[in-house]
């Protein structure tokens, strides 16, 4: 269970607040529903409480889990796979959805390799963007540390390895 006031991630939209705790009548029953402010667009998003770890919902990283996402932007695959555009897009959207750190992770590295050696679609480039800017909000929290550095700290993870 999540309380009133605490950070949550909800998977690819990003970290909020939990604002508050409402049961709602849905179809003759009373259902009980997290109310959710997302940090970067101040979205509202009600979340049935019975159905939220199913749907993604989970607390931010600790440190530990930060060290593995490190570890993942460091990794070098072998060779990208040589997919058409739009299966790729639809492979790391699937990652994008599973809101873990790591599948996201995945994305930014490949995607970024993938830039280095190819023009990315308008698809790609817009989900890199999604990819780095879920990672740096959530990484920024988590270090308390503002977003432009931790842009920085992850710029030169993945040009490094």
């Amino acid at each position: 269970m999540f309380r009133v006031g605490q950070l949550a991630v909800y998977p690819a939209h990003g970290v909020g607040v939990i604002e508050s705790v409402q049961e709602r009548d849905m179809s003759g029953a009373m259902e009980k529903f997290y109310i959710m402010r997302l940090l970067d667009s101040e979205m509202i998003i009600m979340i049935p409480i019975g159905n939220a770890r199913n749907i993604g919902l989970r607390n931010i990283i600790d440190a530990n889990t930060v060290s593995k996402v490190y570890e993942i932007l460091q990794q070098r695959p072998p060779r990208l796979i040589n997919q058409t555009w739009n299966r790729r897009y639809r492979d790391y959207m699937d990652k994008i959805k599973t809101g873990s750190p790591f599948r996201v992770a995945e994305v930014l590295r490949d995607l970024t390799l993938l830039k280095s050696e190819k023009d990315l679609s308008f698809g790609e480039r817009k989900m890199l963007d999604t990819a780095k800017s879920l990672l740096i909000k959530e990484l920024s929290l988590v270090h308390n540390t503002k977003e432009e550095e931790i842009e920085s700290q992850l710029q030169e993870l993945l040009g490094s390895a």
